[in-house]
């Protein structure tokens, strides 16, 4: 049995987003809960006492008894490329699948901008299903991620619905990791 398969019992107050709402939901010290999911820096958990699923970021990890998730600015100077920015982006996950946003086929442009103090990302993305309350919370987390990159001062990351996503825009390595391929 892994560490995943025990309830943990909150350590703290946590605030969270319920999926697949993307409502805000505080979890109380003392409240049981079991992870389910933890890529890209946050953890997705069930609780005992809620019904659904809660994303916690990761910079809440000690409420779980664990230690926060590595994220650092990205060292060094430079231009940033836009092999960077993907890799950045392949950190972020939707809460309820376990592949990342790019092999999920659901960042549909990427530009890079050059302004005085640095340079500026505009992302276009969509997802699986136009009713995901998790939406603001997954670009978040993407413009977050971008904003690490050396370089970066200004990230705008746009959820867009044209043209609609559908399963065949996975990548073979995302239907590999969901049993696709």
């Amino acid at each position: 049995m892994s560490t995943q398969d025990l309830p943990i019992t909150l350590k703290r107050d946590v605030s969270a987003i319920q999926i697949p709402a993307g409502v805000e939901k505080l979890l109380l010290s003392g409240s049981q809960v079991q992870i389910m999911q933890s890529l890209g820096g946050t953890f997705t958990v069930s609780s005992f006492g809620q019904s659904g699923l809660f994303r916690i970021r990761g910079e809440d990890a000690e409420a779980l008894g664990l230690e926060k998730p590595k994220e650092e600015r990205a060292a060094g100077e430079g231009e940033v490329t836009e092999d960077q920015i993907w890799e950045k982006l392949k950190g972020c996950y939707d809460p309820e699948i376990p592949v990342n946003i790019v092999d999920l086929g659901l960042i549909y442009s990427l530009d890079i901008q050059s302004l005085e103090q640095g340079k500026r990302v505009d992302v276009k993305m969509t997802l699986t299903a136009q009713g995901c309350g998790m939406g603001p919370s997954i670009a978040a987390d993407a413009r977050e991620k971008i904003l690490t990159l050396p370089g970066v001062v200004e990230a705008s990351v746009e959820v867009v619905w044209q043209p609609v996503w559908n399963p065949a825009m996975i990548s073979p390595e995302g239907k590999k990791r969901l049993g696709m391929a």
